[in-house]
């Protein structure tokens, strides 16, 4: 079992930055693929970044290449996304999520291949 926290969300100005946080717990921490997904309203929930059990593999969707950074701790059973450069469409809630059994850097985008979600942090970016 794994519980995930989010916390770091906020409002800012396009051209800003803001690091959001996620707490977990439970054993299975360090096994486990974390990804950052985000859902904007009347959208479908997507994927934003995805980091392996070591750190050493990071992934991330083309609309945030270059802008924002996945990073965890696994002594401190955090993952964290620094977002750089905002846009007010990167406004939405934004989701962490644990993934046990990895099947491939093709299956990371996938919602229904993450086993536990937190319950979001509102990013709203303005003009």
């Amino acid at each position: 079992q794994v519980q995930l926290v989010e916390s770091g969300g906020g409002l800012v100005q396009a051209g800003a930055s803001l690091r959001l946080s996620c707490a977990a717990s439970g054993r299975t921490f360090s096994r486990s693929v974390m990804g950052w997904f985000r859902q904007a309203p009347g959208k479908e929930r997507e994927f934003v970044a995805a980091i392996g059990w070591s750190g050493g593999s990071a992934y991330y969707a083309d609309s945030v290449k270059g802008r924002f950074t996945i990073s965890r701790d696994n002594a401190k059973n955090t993952v964290s996304l620094q977002m750089n450069s905002l846009k007010p469409e990167d406004t939405a809630v934004y989701y962490c999520a644990a993934n046990l059994y990895f099947r491939g850097a093709e299956s990371l985008a996938a919602r229904n291949e993450y086993n536990y979600w937190g319950q979001g942090t509102q990013v709203t970016v303005s003009l």
